[in-house]
């Protein structure tokens, strides 16, 4: 086996990114980034009936948005079927497989027949040990020979090591009667091919481990580390479904989260280092490792997710903030920004980022920059435009005409001002949020005054005192 960690993420393109697929992705990811390794793509597109482009688009974009860079080309298990075929043959040749011209009928009369005597219903077919001369001139499946005594043991980087008993495995079928491999051989075939030293997969696998364990002892091939997490539930305690919220990746793209939020927080869903709960990707690559994984399902909790994304919005780059809030924008198909409300959105970034958990939560705050007057005023801040805070703002503005733009003189200038009238602050404040952005939740005043500079202050300030 190869010193360089391999892993892969292979879904199947029947829909969506799941959010669970997600996270597997995002584990094997990380465990492979942080070692120096090769994270590989592999699109499962045997069953052609189900599988369609759409779909895999779906999850390339999901993938690209959660910035799971995969290495090299993105590989498709259909195109491979010659290559499993050949694996079959060679096995039938060697003798450790063996064509089984059993009937649909025959094997369902079988089963009927073992479950009326009370005994196992696993097929146990009459071809395994036939003579070649007796084989009949009619269609037939390759079965590989599966152990029939002893056990395998499957040694489980998450659940530990899982014993099945051979007598429970079948002589299960590598290709079909038309000559098609199924999935179990392709996946193994696959990833020995692929060179993948780790398979981080869902807890739904776990029994195909040792079934396809039976392949790569077959073939003498290297049996990769195995490591089964489990599935997520929701906040309930049920296996995640549509009634717990949005299932696929991409609609929590739409829904405003950023991305680096959404990465903290799959990290965190099953797995754990010490108390952390924020970290970057850098501390993720660092940290993850396969015994921080629990045993137990995970349980989705949009509140934590919002609050883990409110804090990377808090020290993301102002510039890479603009560029994922455009992305955002078209991803939800909402209208694009302009040249200068991108600008201008930047720029006010500072005082925008903070306590933020989602974008559509910061682009309220920034509808003060992103809005053109006449200022149109929502019901809130309506009521604080009334006719003494009229006039307030008739004096203020000629006052606010000589003060130097600076955050130390426009405070002093307006805490002055409030005094004179013998107000506080606050009851300043509330007209001079509505004045300058018609909501009356805003950054500061003074940050606002910073941002859209004196003479888009003044005005504004001077249509809201008509």
């Amino acid at each position: 086996m190869s010193d360089q960690v391999v892993t892969r993420f292979a879904p199947s393109p029947t829909g969506f990114l799941h959010i669970g697929g997600a996270r597997t992705a995002l584990f094997n990811w990380l465990y492979a980034r942080g070692r120096g390794g090769k994270f590989l793509l592999r699109i499962e597109d045997t069953d052609r009936e189900r599988s369609t482009p759409e779909a895999t688009a779906a999850i390339l974009q999901g993938m690209a948005w959660l910035g799971l860079d995969h290495d090299g080309d993105v590989i498709s298990q259909f195109e491979g079927a010659n290559r499993h075929a050949e694996v079959a043959h060679q096995l039938l040749a060697e003798g450790k497989a063996y064509k089984c011209f059993s009937t649909q009928e025959e094997i369902t009369a079988f089963r009927e027949q073992a479950r009326a005597e009370g005994k196992s219903t696993l097929f146990r077919s009459p071809w395994r040990d036939a003579d070649p001369a007796t084989h009949p001139d009619a269609p037939f499946v390759i079965r590989i020979k599966a152990p029939q005594d002893g056990a395998t043991v499957i040694r489980d980087q998450v659940q530990g090591d899982v014993t099945i008993r051979n007598d429970q495995l079948d002589d299960m079928i590598l290709l079909r009667s038309d000559g098609t491999p199924v999935y179990m051989l392709a996946v193994v075939v696959d990833d020995y091919d692929m060179g993948v030293t780790h398979v981080i997969r869902g807890d739904d696998h776990l029994n195909n481990a040792a079934r396809q364990m039976m392949i790569y002892e077959a073939m003498g091939w290297n049996v990769p580390v195995w490591a089964h997490i489990p599935l997520i539930h929701g906040h309930d305690g049920k296996k995640l479904s549509k009634r717990h919220g949005a299932l696929g990746a991409q609609e929590y793209q739409a829904m405003g989260y950023p991305a680096a939020g959404m990465r903290n927080y799959l990290a965190r869903l099953g797995w754990s280092h010490g108390d952390d709960e924020f970290f970057t990707d850098a501390q993720a690559k660092e940290w993850f490792d396969l015994d921080g994984i629990g045993k137990s399902p995970a349980r989705f909790d949009l509140k934590k997710l919002e609050n883990l994304c409110g804090q990377h919005i808090a020290i993301s780059d102002d510039a890479a903030l603009r560029r994922e809030i455009e992305d955002y924008l078209a991803a939800a198909n909402l209208p694009a920004l302009t040249s200068t409300q991108s600008s201008d959105l930047e720029r006010a970034m500072y005082c925008l980022k903070d306590r933020a958990r989602t974008f559509p939560e910061l682009l309220e705050k920034a509808h003060f920059v992103l809005t053109q007057r006449p200022i149109v005023p929502d019901e809130k801040a309506e009521k604080a435009l009334s006719s003494v805070s009229d006039g307030i703002l008739s004096e203020l503005t000629p006052q606010l005409q000589n003060a130097s733009w600076s955050r130390n003189e426009l405070e002093e200038a307006l805490n002055s001002f409030a005094e004179s009238k013998e107000l506080k602050f606050g009851k300043l404040a509330g007209p001079l949020r509505a004045a300058l952005a018609g909501r009356a939740v805003t950054p500061s005043v003074f940050d606002m005054m910073l941002v859209l500079g004196r003479d888009e202050t003044l005005a504004r300030l001077s249509e809201a005192a008509k």
